[in-house]
C-alpha cells in the first residue's frame, strides 16, 4: 500500500464517524438484550458492561503503547480487526456465553481503535490540534447519535441484523484504514529527545491531575446516562422526557461546534481557563438539580449547562495533552486519556447506584458529584500555576 506522509483529516474524521456509529449500534442494547432475550439478571448485565469497559481501558493502554513503540498503521488495523471479528461472530453466535465473551473482545478492540484515532490526530500538522480535536469530538458524537437512531429501525428485523450492520461498518473502516492510514513514522526532534520514550515529562504532574479530573467528571457524567433517568421517573416525568434531554444535548453540540471553531485561536491561548470553566459547568449541572425537583425546566437547564461544560472541556483535554507531550509519548498519553475516561464510564453507574441504594437519597449523590468535581478542578488548577513551556504550541513562532 502507498505510504502517506501524514493522514488527511477527512479520513481521520470518517474513521471516527464510522467506528463510533458501529459501537453505538451494539452497546445500548446490552442490558435490554441480556435481560429480556437471554434471561440474565440486571446484575449480570451490569457485570458484563463493567468487564467490557475494563477491557476497553486495557485496549486504550495497549493501543497507546503500540502506537508509540510499534507502528500507528498496525495498531489501528489490529483494533479494527478485533472489532470486525467479534461483531462478525456475533451475527451467528449471540447466545450465552458467546455474547458477553465477544462483547468484551469488541470492547478491547474499541479501546485500541479509539486511542489510535486520537493519536493519529496528534500527527495532523496543517491545523491546530484544538481544531482537530473539536471536530473529532463532533464526529464521534455524531456517530453515536446516528448509531442509536439506526438501531431502533434495525432491531425489529432481529439482533443478527444489528450485528451484521455493525460488522459492515467496521469492514468499511478497515478498507479506509488499509488505503489511507499508512503514514510515515515520525522521529522526535532534537528538542524532544530529552523527553523521549523512557524519560520523565516535566509537565507530567499537571497531566496526571488533568486525567484524574477527567476520571471524576466521567464518573459523574455517567449519572446522567444511568441513575438520573430513574430519578426523573420517580419525580413523575416520563422516559420520553428523559430522551428529549439527549436531543437537546446533541443539538447544542452541533450548534456550538462552529462557535468553537470561530474562537479557536482565543480558546487555545486560554486553554487552562477553557478546561477549568468547562469542568466547573459540569459541577454546576448537578447544583441546578438540587433545586426545583420535579420541574422539567430544571432538567433542561441542567442539561444545557452540562452540555456547555462538555463541549468546552472534553475536546480540550486531548488538545492540552498534545501541547505538553513530546512526540515519542503522544500515543501513551492519548491512551491514558481514553483509559481514565473509560474507567469513569465503567464505575459511574455502579457508584451512583451504591450511593442511592445506601442512602435512599439522590440529593446526596448530586451534592457529592458537585463537590468531587470541584475538588478535582482545584487540584488541577493548583498544578498549573507554574509556567511550563508547551512542547507543541501551535501559537509559538517556533512551531511553524
Amino acid at each position: 500500500m502507498v505510504q502517506h506522509k501524514t493522514l488527511a483529516m477527512k479520513w481521520l474524521f470518517l474513521g471516527s464517524l464510522i467506528t463510533n456509529t458501529g459501537i453505538s449500534l451494539i452497546w445500548p442494547l446490552t442490558t435490554i438484550y441480556m435481560h429480556e432475550y437471554l434471561g440474565e439478571s440486571l446484575t449480570v448485565a451490569g457485570i458484563v458492561l463493567f468487564l467490557n469497559s475494563m477491557f476497553m481501558v486495557i485496549g486504550n493502554s495497549l493501543g497507546g503503547w503500540l502506537f508509540d513503540h510499534w507502528q500507528p498503521y498496525g495498531t489501528v488495523l489490529a483494533g479494527i480487526c478485533l472489532n470486525l471479528g467479534a461483531t462478525g461472530l456475533l451475527i451467528f453466535f449471540h447466545g450465552w456465553p458467546a455474547y458477553p465473551l465477544l462483547l468484551v473482545i469488541s470492547g478491547f478492540g474499541s479501546g485500541i481503535t479509539a486511542t489510535a484515532i486520537n493519536s493519529y490526530a496528534t500527527r495532523i500538522r496543517d491545523k491546530r490540534p484544538s481544531v482537530v480535536f473539536n471536530i473529532l469530538y463532533f464526529t464521534s458524537n455524531l456517530g453515536l447519535v446516528i448509531g442509536t437512531l439506526i438501531v431502533g429501525f434495525v432491531l425489529p428485523y432481529g439482533i443478527a441484523m444489528v450485528f451484521a450492520l455493525a460488522a459492515l461498518l467496521f469492514a468499511v473502516f478497515l478498507v479506509v484504514a488499509i488505503w489511507h492510514y499508512r503514514i510515515e513514522k515520525e522521529t522526535p526532534t532534537a528538542a524532544e529527545q530529552p523527553v523521549a520514550h523512557g524519560s520523565r515529562n516535566p509537565a507530567r504532574p499537571r497531566l496526571i491531575m488533568l486525567m484524574v479530573t477527567l476520571f471524576v467528571t466521567w464518573l459523574m457524567y455517567e449519572q446522567w446516562q444511568s441513575n438520573i433517568s430513574a430519578f426523573m421517573l420517580s419525580e413523575g416525568l416520563t422516559v420520553k422526557d428523559y430522551s428529549f434531554l439527549w436531543t437537546v444535548n446533541a443539538l447544542l453540540i452541533v450548534l456550538f461546534q462552529p462557535v468553537l471553531t470561530a474562537f479557536d485561536h482565543w480558546l487555545l491561548q486560554h486553554i487552562r481557563l477553557r478546561l477549568i470553566g468547562g469542568f466547573v459547568l459540569f459541577a454546576g449541572s448537578f447544583l441546578i438539580l438540587l433545586n426545583g425537583s420535579g420541574q422539567y425546566l430544571t432538567f433542561i437547564v441542567a442539561m444545557v449547562v452540562l452540555t456547555l461544560g462538555e463541549i468546552l472541556a472534553l475536546p480540550a483535554v486531548s488538545t492540552y495533552v498534545t501541547l505538553f507531550t513530546p512526540l515519542a509519548q503522544q500515543g501513551r498519553y492519548q491512551g491514558l486519556i481514553q483509559g481514565f475516561a473509560s474507567a469513569g464510564r465503567a464505575l459511574g453507574p455502579l457508584l451512583g447506584a451504591m450511593v442511592i441504594e445506601g442512602t435512599q437519597s439522590y440529593r446526596l449523590l448530586f451534592v457529592g458529584a458537585t463537590g468531587l468535581i470541584l475538588l478535582a478542578v482545584l487540584g488541577f488548577a493548583f498544578t498549573v500555576r507554574e509556567s511550563i513551556p508547551a512542547l507543541n504550541d501551535p501559537l509559538h513562532p517556533a512551531a511553524h
